[in-house]
């Protein structure tokens, strides 16, 4: 009897040992993704480095032959990793997540596919190519429980998070009054961007809008973080068409203003900069901070001192550099989304509600207001 309460006492406590290792693999092993669509041009960032420690691409859906045929020769992929389904890849592969990098009008149906399958979901920004769109995907992922994250380049910027500490922990700035934001670059085409991207950036349907969404997307979310999730009290919308030659079907040029009832916020956006930006100005009652880009940033205070400036990287504070490592820092339990958090499914309802209101002022040249 003892040799058999031993031989029991010792299975159990390999089987528990067992448990414990895979536990312990799963709270730190890469996250298995599925890429769903590889036109946009950010693909490039997971496409070059297809293992990676936090990240490892098991399946791809690309339903063009010829783009999937020429970013598994340019990336070095093994072309069995391609399949022309998503359904088919996702049940073939179970993946723990899909990052989608297709069109925005595509976010949805990788939201339908994927979310009924217990699959959390990655989209590049913005959530939806209409309102429509975003709370239909929205829906989907609370039915299901399932995690969906919007990726915005700015949330990987170590001066974002620190214009977010000094406004949340210091009085430095004191009450926002003004917020101004810049973003855009030359144009796609200017930039040279694929022929695959090009043709659904610049169409209304497929991107939703033109820079007004492309680059009006970024100001709104980072505008909602700071406004703790309202909506603004009104929005008005100018865009216009510089080069209709190359972009006959979308505005080429925004600009957005937001107004809160103790803040206004401008967003400017645009594919007509003479160079590509993406910086955040916000003005307070007692000092301003200028985000240049994701390290470089401007201080002046209002007793008139000199301005001075100071670099922040990853190493002064916490934030994570790409939006692979908050995935699987999210999905490993590692890092809780905040309410509103620049890439929290919240916050991004609110940026296409923003968006929709935009659209619609430009179109009808009234303010909306929406309240």
């Amino acid at each position: 009897m003892k040799t058999n309460a031993l031989s029991t006492w010792l299975i159990a406590s390999c089987l528990f040992l067992n448990i414990a290792v895979q536990a312990q693999t799963k709270k730190t092993g890469a996250v298995r993704v599925v890429v769903a669509g590889t036109s946009h041009g950010h693909a490039a960032w997971i496409l070059n480095k297809p293992i990676r420690p936090e990240m490892e691409i098991v399946g791809i859906y690309e339903p063009d032959k010829a783009i999937a045929e020429k970013n598994a020769k340019k990336y070095h992929l093994d072309p069995a990793l391609f399949y022309n389904n998503l359904g088919k890849v996702l049940d073939a592969k179970k993946p723990e997540a899909v990052v989608a990098f297709g069109s925005i009008k595509e976010h949805l149906l990788v939201v339908q596919e994927a979310a009924p399958r217990g699959i959390h979901i990655m989209v590049e920004k913005p959530l939806g190519a209409s309102l429509s769109d975003a709370l239909q995907m929205e829906a989907l992922a609370k039915k299901y429980h399932v995690t969906l994250l919007t990726n915005f380049e700015t949330s990987w910027y170590p001066s974002t998070y620190e214009t977010f500490r000094m406004i949340k922990d210091s009085n430095y700035v004191g009450q926002i009054r003004k917020v101004v934001f810049h973003h855009g670059h030359q144009g796609p085409k200017e930039i040279g961007v694929s022929d695959e991207f090009y043709n659904w950036l610049s169409d209304p349907i497929k991107n939703g809008g033109g820079a007004i969404v492309d680059f009006g997307c970024y100001g709104a979310n980072l505008i909602t973080y700071l406004m703790h999730g309202q909506m603004p009290l009104s929005v008005i919308a100018v865009t216009n068409q510089f080069k209709p030659k190359l972009y006959p079907k979308v505005d080429d040029d925004a600009t957005i203003i937001l107004n809160y009832p103790k803040t206004q916020a401008i967003l400017q956006a645009s594919w007509d900069w003479t160079f590509a930006r993406k910086d955040m100005e916000v003005y307070g009652d007692s000092a301003y901070m200028i985000a240049v880009n994701a390290n470089r940033m401007r201080f002046r205070n209002k007793e008139a001192l000199p301005e001075y400036e100071r670099n922040v990287t990853d190493k002064d504070i916490h934030v994570f550099t790409d939006p692979f490592s908050y995935l699987h820092a999210v999905l490993r339990g590692n890092e809780k989304i905040e309410p509103f958090g620049l890439y929290s499914i919240e916050n991004n309802i609110v940026v296409n509600r923003i968006l929709e209101a935009a659209k619609l002022s430009a179109k009808t040249g009234k303010t909306v207001y929406t309240k």
